[in-house]
């Protein structure tokens, strides 16, 4: 049998108890959960050669996974974009993995962030999915940064089953998110 990410275990234990009771939930299926970690790095299709090779490879090297190259579906003159080029990759995250990467973003990552003082409370979409942009991908220590050659930032969003902001924002806290207290 395989051991349980850390904070699964933390899930099953402490936060489902405490959802329950604070929300007063009848049902244990209730309860909100992560659903999915979407990891998205968009590149400037004006850029050098190699940036979207370069991108999956660090996306690839923090997430253990091989990411999709996203191209584009239509040309667009304005922008310089052909149909079929690639303007990014993205991977997405679910079960175990996803909870060894919100462990490692949480506990490692977003504390090496420079003048960090929380994230925004915010940034939710309406139906209990978090997304938070990081500008540099150098904060995983994943990342050899001899081998960078340019700044790459990336979208991450947080899928959770929660119906309302409220009840997302409430799990995200009590899994370790740092959000910055309002005023």
């Amino acid at each position: 049998m395989t051991m349980k990410a850390r904070l699964f275990q933390n899930y099953i234990e402490q936060v489902k108890p405490a959802l329950m009771e604070k929300r007063k939930y009848k049902n244990t299926h209730q309860v909100p959960r992560l659903e999915k970690i979407v990891l998205n790095m968009g590149i400037s299709t004006a850029s050098e050669k190699g940036a979207v090779e370069d991108a999956a490879r660090d996306l690839g090297a923090i997430t253990g996974r091989k990411p999709v190259i996203s191209k584009a579906r239509k040309s667009i003159a304005n922008f310089k974009l052909r149909e079929g080029q690639s303007v990014g990759c993205f991977v997405t995250l679910r079960r175990e993995v996803m909870y060894e990467f919100f462990d490692r973003l949480v506990a490692t990552a977003l504390p090496r962030i420079r003048d960090f003082r929380g994230l925004s409370p915010r940034s939710f979409d309406g139906r209990g999915n978090y997304s938070l942009g990081i500008s540099d991908q150098t904060i995983f220590p994943e990342i050899e940064l001899d081998k960078i050659k340019r700044q790459q930032g990336m979208d991450i969003t947080i899928v959770t089953s929660a119906n309302s902001d409220d009840e997302a924002r409430e799990l995200l806290k009590l899994m370790g998110m740092p959000f910055a207290e309002g005023k």
